[in-house]
């Protein structure tokens, strides 16, 4: 764990309460060391917390110096502290640490019948942090304090900082093939509010039905349409995408579509299906929702443009950093008709006031200075390798499985043969020390084959095809002797 630096400069910070009853009372040296190591063990201060000065503190008891040096000297004594000459005073232990610097066991980790702990985690979704480029992303903060008028600091209107709507328009007009307008941006914190803040205001508009792809992501648009008293209606995925003659059929006010990469099966919504959505939303005054959530990461075919650029009036087109940067930014962005995009910014700066200024204005100034473009050409060959390693581990293990949706994307799903039920399969691997998902559980109609979704974007090479490996026993786990001879 990296050593926390807080220096704290006054004693309340630590809540240390004096009996000065003497009386009664005990030393007041003593009554300070039980304090602070009651604060440690409680877990208050953590590993590497700082301590305040002896004389800040001893200002802040009103007592003399003498009687804090002689509490930190005591602490120090028995493990609790460390100190150094000219250094901070620092806490020692971890919380739940030992009173001669050990650890106390930690209970095992679960295992699995085999007895094997989870090792590999093909878990979607979790994308490298480890490459976040943050010498870049610093340049850009120390940018934004030294050069931003203060008056940018102060609260916004609901859409976000002007800076940021322009270069998202520039990024997204040039790679995306949108049709933005700056005017028409909305900032907001991830795909899962941008589609509560949409449901909100489609609800309070007289939509009554929202359509969703079958299979489909189950934690976001779903259960948000649901909250707000939406019927939701799975439409089916073919192999190219949503199949529109389905769509036509649900009598629907509002689609949520992922046309570039299918989630999580891969496919890619045709030219002639996108204009059929176009026109099903132009005859019914519907509402595509645009999901683009990893059309940056390609590896084997050209660029497929966004569909709000065919159509902005009727497209709501979204975008995140989450799995282009990071998560933790908690930074989205929305291309809003203009019919819907005061409705929009208002349901935003009712939900949270707004998205940190600062971020939005340091994510400005990396876009305008092509660090994003440079950041995805480093990472596009990582994720690349990554899916070769995947591929040819399972072609060369597991070759009765299907792979679908490897163009793009940080994950693939593979199918099943029909001999192999999914949640067997999934249970056998979790007990060989793999973890993996199912397609089946994001399905709203439980009919359909079985599949596996592999996320490899943290894994390296190796860690990959051991996953593999272990999957491959689980396999024959499942089959038995008799199947894993055949």
């Amino acid at each position: 764990m990296p050593r926390i630096r807080t220096n704290s400069s006054t004693a309340e910070d630590l809540l240390i309460e004096l009996d000065r009853d003497r009386t009664r009372a005990e030393p007041l040296h003593r009554q300070v060391a039980a304090s602070i190591r009651e604060s440690v063990r409680a877990g208050r201060l953590r590993h590497g917390a700082s301590l305040p000065p002896t004389r800040t503190l001893a200002a802040g008891l009103g007592v003399s110096r003498g009687v804090v040096v002689e509490a930190y000297q005591q602490l120090v004594a028995e493990g609790y502290l460390t100190s150094r000459a000219g250094g901070y005073t620092q806490v020692a232990l971890e919380q739940g640490g030992t009173a001669d610097g050990g650890r106390e066991a930690a209970p095992a980790a679960p295992a699995g019948a085999q007895g094997a702990a989870l090792t590999v985690d093909f878990g979607y979704g979790h994308t490298d942090v480890s490459t976040f480029p943050r010498a870049a992303w610093l340049r850009s903060v120390r940018t934004v304090f030294a050069a931003t008028p203060n008056e940018r600091f102060a609260y916004l209107d609901g859409r976000g900082v002007p800076e940021l709507h322009q270069a998202l328009a520039d990024y997204l007009n040039r790679v995306r093939g949108t049709s933005a307008s700056p005017r028409h941006t909305v900032i907001c914190s991830g795909f899962g509010q941008g589609v509560s803040l949409l449901v909100q205001v489609l609800a309070a508009r007289g939509a009554r039905r929202l359509a969703v792809e079958d299979p489909s992501p189950d934690d976001d648009a779903r259960p948000l349409a649901a909250a707000a008293g939406l019927d939701v209606v799975g439409i089916p995925v073919g192999p190219d995408g949503i199949r529109v003659e389905e769509l036509e059929k649900a009598d629907a006010d509002a689609v949520v579509l992922t046309p570039s990469h299918q989630w999580p099966t891969g496919g890619v919504l045709s030219a002639a299906a996108r204009a059929r959505v176009i026109r099903w939303a132009q005859r019914r005054g519907a509402l595509v929702i645009e999901d683009d959530y990893d059309a940056e990461y390609r590896y084997d075919r050209a660029p497929v443009g966004a569909i709000q650029g065919l159509a902005p009036d009727h497209v709501v087109y979204c975008g995140t950093a989450s799995k282009t940067l990071v998560p933790g930014l908690r930074l989205g962005w929305m291309l809003v008709p203009p019919h819907l995009v005061d409705d929009v910014a208002r349901a935003k700066l009712l939900a949270d006031r707004g998205s940190s200024v600062i971020d939005q204005l340091t994510f400005a100034d990396f876009l305008a200075r092509g660090e994003f473009d440079r950041h995805l050409r480093r990472m596009r060959p990582v994720y690349r390798r990554r899916r070769d390693a995947l591929l040819a581990a399972l072609d060369a293990r597991l070759p009765e499985l299907v792979p679908t949706g490897v163009a793009a994307g940080q994950h693939v799903v593979a199918w099943l043969p029909p001999d192999l039920d999914e949640a067997a399969v999934v249970a056998a691997a979790a007990r060989r020390g793999v973890a993996l998902r199912g397609v089946a559980r994001y399905r709203l109609d439980p009919a359909g084959p079985g599949g596996l979704i592999f996320g490899y974007a943290t894994l390296s090479e190796r860690a990959i095809a051991a996953g593999i490996a272990g999957l491959a026993r689980a396999v024959t786990d499942v089959r038995g002797p008799r199947g894993a001879a055949t």
